[in-house]
């Protein structure tokens, strides 16, 4: 099922499919993908390439092994904002640990780093705990 087959309650996924645009509009500071290694191709690398090559974002990614797939995460920050991603990396790597006894609050710091405004980040939570 993708994002298209249903409609997401109002304030989740605001940014979803427009990561790039907000990026280069500087309202977003970093952007999030994530999937098993080897399932998906939902990464859209291609889309934020010449602007990689440009320096007008930056681009990290990392592998996290796990059973029976790692976990391939793939962020985009604005120049300046890279220690989003460092943050990010932790609380991503915290969880695929078991290290993470708040889920909610992994989900808000979650949200900030990605530049959710507040309500958007409480409605994902409360959809979620449903």
């Amino acid at each position: 099922m993708t994002q298209d087959d249903f409609e997401l309650p109002p304030g989740i996924g605001p940014h979803n499919d427009r990561e790039l645009e907000l990026m280069l509009a500087g309202t977003k500071p970093m952007a999030m993908f994530s999937d098993a290694v080897h399932v998906s191709d939902y990464f859209p690398d291609a889309g934020f390439a010449p602007h990689v090559a440009a320096g007008k974002i930056i681009r990290v990614e990392e592998i996290i092994p796990d059973t029976p797939y790692d976990i391939r995460y793939l962020f985009f920050a604005l120049p300046g904002e890279e220690w989003r991603i460092e943050e990010a990396l932790t609380l991503r790597r915290n969880l695929w640990a078991g290290k993470v006894t708040d889920h909610d609050e992994d989900s808000r710091r979650m949200g900030e780093l990605l530049g959710y405004r507040a309500e958007d980040i409480e409605a994902f939570i409360q959809h979620s705990q449903r």
